[in-house]
């Protein structure tokens, strides 16, 4: 399946959303830090219902850890700027779809990072900043899904 991996993220609700979404899709998360609250947050907690044990939720210290535990083929970081839809790739099983941390998004160092195979947006209307975390990983992930053909759904 498909790989989630949130860098630095700040909203433990978005997390806790994530949990949910990767569980019922059968995607892990990954969790690169720092991150802006503890797992054990009651927000995140509850925003993830009874969903944790279905999900898998792996924390990395940091990219390079991500990267040499994960070893992505592919990795697709989701930015406003870029120019390339996310609808216009044929996501393969394995991919990572990174996204950076509310409310700034993924740095430039990073978007950088010789492991990006590209960087990808989600059409908004003009004068939107962004879609919030969890509902833009959701919105990646269900296209890819998709194009897998709902693989396991009942």
């Amino acid at each position: 399946m498909f790989r989630v991996m949130f860098h630095s993220p700040r909203i433990a609700p978005n997390t806790g959303n994530a949990i949910r979404m990767v569980a019922a899709t059968g995607c892990e998360l990954h969790l690169v830090e720092p991150l802006g609250f503890d797992l054990s947050e009651p927000k995140l907690r509850r925003a993830g219902l009874d969903y944790h044990d279905l999900a898998s939720v792996t924390v990395h210290p940091d990219l390079a850890h991500a990267w040499s535990t994960v070893m992505p083929a592919r990795v697709f970081a989701f930015t406003a700027h870029a120019q390339t839809s996310f609808a216009e790739v044929d996501y393969r099983p394995g991919d990572v779809l990174l996204f950076g941390p509310e409310p700034t998004g993924l740095d430039e160092e990073t978007l950088a990072d010789p492991h990006v195979t590209a960087q990808l947006r989600i059409p908004m209307l003009a004068g939107r900043r962004s879609l919030n975390l969890s509902n833009a990983a959701a919105v990646a992930v269900y296209e890819a899904w998709r194009q897998q053909g709902f693989g396991g759904a009942v």
